[in-house]
């Protein structure tokens, strides 16, 4: 059936809601370059300033789920279940939790992204590994799921054309921001992976995408409904990005933190958050496919695979799966130390500096096309609450560049606030919001 985008862009104007069809029609015309980028950026616009219902979200979901190919992971009789984060500093929890999950019987597919800005990109990071491969075929991703039960590669061009378009247009027509239009972009993609549950690791903070924690509980319980009326498990946890998450930042150095934790649990308190939101998000992850009975019940199955060594060994094998080579991982710069000019007690971190920083020494990127440098990065010394003197070391810069150096120190510098007394801090964990379906 033909439909006038101009009709169904007025009646998202004048505050109306789109049935399926029309919805369907539109991604459909638009993926296929029947529609032009003007009248979908009127669309667009027209939905950040009237929003959508959760029908309408979830049918914008589907639609855009099904523009391209769909991962059928059928024959996989075990359950499906994903973990997604809204990104970070520091944020590297998918390669410890992934092995974690996977030797208990769960089937772990992620696509997942890489850096834009100042959150770090789990794709970087991974290929900081000498020959590690993020851009399986669909086929050869299906195959090691069989075997390993786990994979993560990049989003290939056939899944969710439309996401890639729209996304796109969004960036550059001043709509990044609509809740409908970010679930849709996020759950679409996941939804294509073939699975059954998702746990949602929503951040909120100075390093986060949502400042707010009232914002980011707006968008978990929105990506929730969408998943749900998807018909899939969805839980989600609010977690704060006010202090970058471990003590390294960039690509190779996060990885040389996942390897300690993964092989050494003497290193779990020197990583005490990394470690617990791993876990965590581990536990909801074994609750959701039935192979813990509670979340409790699911964090001491996690903490005894990651303990025990089992995790390592099956992280190690999907990298060898993959073609990396974890012996030829790269070692950082030489250290420059960055010393506080103050004394007192760490107040609070601007998180999104410390991200910017990283851009400076190649850690991050400002365009898509950007080159990352793997031995670049920080290593953050210091939390919210420490005491702090003059002329100590607050973080360590490795970088090539002297100017770089030079440029991310001040900003590092700038990033830590002080104050004259003692600091509570707010919880890793702020809130969960546990699936209806299970």
């Amino acid at each position: 059936m033909a439909f006038l985008a101009r009709e169904i862009i007025k009646k998202k104007r004048d505050g109306e809601s789109l049935t399926p069809e029309e919805i369907t029609w539109l991604i459909q015309s638009y993926t296929k370059n029947e529609i032009p980028d003007y009248q979908m950026a009127a669309w667009a616009m027209a939905v950040f300033q009237n929003g959508m219902t959760t029908l309408e979200a979830a049918n914008l979901t589907r639609a855009m789920q099904h523009s391209g190919e769909v991962v059928d992971l059928s024959f996989i009789e075990k359950p499906k279940i994903d973990k997604h984060s809204t990104g970070g500093v520091g944020d590297k929890t998918s390669m410890i939790l992934g092995a974690i999950v996977a030797v208990n019987d769960v089937c772990v597919p992620m696509m997942a992204g890489r850096g834009l800005g100042h959150s770090g990109g789990t794709l970087d990071k991974l290929e900081s590994i000498p020959g590690f491969n993020t851009q399986l075929s669909i086929e050869k991703f299906k195959q090691q799921l069989r075997e390993l039960d786990h994979c993560i590669i990049g989003q290939t061009k056939n899944i969710c054309p439309a996401d890639k378009k729209l996304y796109a247009l969004r960036d550059v027509t001043a709509t990044i921001e609509s809740i409908p239009l970010i679930c849709a972009s996020i759950m679409s993609k996941k939804l294509a992976e073939g699975i059954d549950g998702i746990v949602l690791d929503v951040k909120f903070g100075s390093g986060a995408f949502m400042k707010s924690k009232a914002k980011a509980k707006e968008l978990a319980i929105a990506l929730q409904a969408i998943g749900e009326e998807n018909g899939k498990k969805v839980t989600a946890m609010l977690t704060s990005m006010n202090q970058v998450l471990g003590r390294y930042v960039g690509n190779a150095v996060e990885i040389w933190e996942c390897l300690d934790i993964l092989k050494d649990p003497s290193s779990h308190k020197k990583y005490e958050d990394t470690v617990h939101l791993s876990l965590a998000l581990s536990a909801e992850m074994l609750r959701l496919a039935g192979r813990a009975k509670s979340y409790d019940d699911g964090y001491e199955i996690a903490k005894t695979s990651l303990t025990s060594g089992k995790a390592y060994e099956r992280f190690e094998k999907v990298c060898f799966a993959q073609g990396g080579d974890l012996n030829k991982l790269p070692k950082p710069y030489d250290p420059f130390d960055v010393l506080s000019t103050k004394n007192g007690y760490v107040s609070s971190i601007d998180v999104e500096a410390i991200g910017i920083a990283g851009i400076q020494v190649q850690a991050g990127r400002k365009k898509i096309d950007d080159v990352i440098d793997p031995k670049s990065g920080f290593e953050v010394l210091v939390k919210v609450g420490d005491k702090v003197e003059v002329g100590q070391p607050i973080a360590k810069i490795f970088a090539k560049d002297k100017a770089a150096t030079e440029i991310a120190s001040d900003l590092l510098r700038h990033a830590f606030h002080m104050s004259p007394d003692t600091i509570s801090t707010d919880a890793l964990i702020a809130e969960t919001i546990v699936s209806t379906r299970g």
